[in-house]
């Protein structure tokens, strides 16, 4: 006899959709996490009023309809755009890649003049099919760009040299002719009012948490609780790294409350040189629009710079590092994980794959439909 149905580690976006999802269900379900909250990497904490990103900017957005409306049971979002800036020793230039940037960089206005100077320097760099992501930022959007605005901020964040970087990093980045700041350019985007706590909390309504509780630390009791696991963590160290380490990089946040009313007048700023060692920063207050609950200028703000850096073990791991060595090494846990039917990995590290948040929820609802 077992306690519960599901034990579910993690209370991130996945653990806590697939827990809601469950307890709609009838299933008995108890959600664990080793952090003293829940909604992992999108926790908000509130500062003075102001709901900080405590693990980085996380802008919501979707194409599909029925993400937008799951989450829109638990939240009410604003109507937030991301619309960050790219800072090169005191230039700024818009990000995405639009007409503005190539306007600012080459002084163009038509987006036939700004493609054929992408083209050229293209073709003075002789790449046709791209190798790594050097090439494939060149084949985009040219060599200017990818010296000023791409190599430094990418080198810092990833700890490499960008031609020994796969393509498919690159290839996420929105490029456009036309004038358009919206970055994400999705259907369906915002912030949730309240914060991302609130959602999550809202979503685990009525389940059982518990906190402060290392899934490690606890194993052999928690397994026994349980008739099945969902297990988010990192899926190397479920299995005691018996192949090796998945490699990952990591980030350290350092977060000021400023007694200013405005710092930079943007959510978000990328540093993209290589001198200015953190990689952006982020004014939380602009998310929502620099107002409180009751619609009052906030007079105070909140910053955090964030440092990109090599993960070790016992380092919180963020971004997964998906180049072919680590792709097989994480095929070869894969195959451990299938043969297991009591056992299902999801999310970030345990499938071990760099997901936005409507990916990670769509995973869940998906997995729920056939394992429910």
């Amino acid at each position: 006899m077992f306690d519960y149905d599901y034990l579910i580690v993690g209370a991130g976006l996945f653990g806590a959709t697939f827990a809601q999802q469950a307890n709609e269900n009838g299933k008995k379900v108890l959600v664990i996490d080793k952090r003293d909250h829940i909604a992992g990497n999108t926790y908000t904490k509130r500062i003075d009023g102001i709901n900080v990103h405590q693990y980085g900017a996380h802008i919501f957005h979707t194409n599909n309809r029925r993400v937008w409306e799951y989450v829109n049971q638990f939240a009410e979002f604003n109507r937030f755009t991301n619309a960050p800036i790219a800072n090169y020793k005191g230039e700024l230039y818009s990000l995405p890649f639009n007409m503005y940037t190539f306007n600012r960089m080459w002084g163009v206005i038509s987006p036939f003049e700004a493609q054929e100077i992408v083209n050229a320097q293209k073709k003075e760099a002789g790449v046709s099919e791209p190798r790594n992501l050097e090439e494939q930022a060149i084949s985009l959007v040219g060599i200017d760009i990818y010296e000023k605005l791409i190599k430094g901020y990418t080198e810092k964040q990833w700890g490499r040299p960008c031609d020994e970087l796969p393509a498919s990093i690159i290839k996420r980045l929105p490029v456009r002719f036309t004038y358009d700041n919206n970055y994400f350019n999705a259907k369906y985007q915002g912030i949730p009012i309240g914060g991302y706590t609130q959602m999550v909390a809202n979503m685990l309504q009525g389940i059982e948490i518990r906190l402060r509780t290392d899934f490690f630390e606890h194993r052999n009791e928690l397994e026994n609780l349980a008739k099945k696991i969902v297990f988010t963590g990192a899926i190397d160290e479920y299995y005691e790294n018996i192949y090796g380490n998945l490699e990952y990089r990591s980030v350290e946040f350092a977060t000021e409350l400023l007694d200013v009313s405005n710092y930079q007048g943007n959510a978000v700023v990328n540093y993209t040189d290589r001198e200015i060692p953190y990689t952006r920063v982020i004014e939380h207050k602009w998310f929502e629009f620099g107002k409180d609950e009751n619609g009052n200028d906030l007079q105070k703000t909140v910053i955090t710079k964030e440092y990109s850096s090599e993960w070790q073990p016992g380092n919180e791991p963020y971004y997964p590092l998906n180049d072919e060595k680590n792709s097989i090494l994480y095929n070869k846990y894969k195959m451990l994980a299938e043969k297991d039917k009591n056992l299902i990995f999801g999310g970030r590290l345990g499938l071990y794959k760099y997901y936005d948040m409507d990916q990670v929820i769509e995973a869940a609802l998906k997995l729920c439909q056939t394992v429910l």
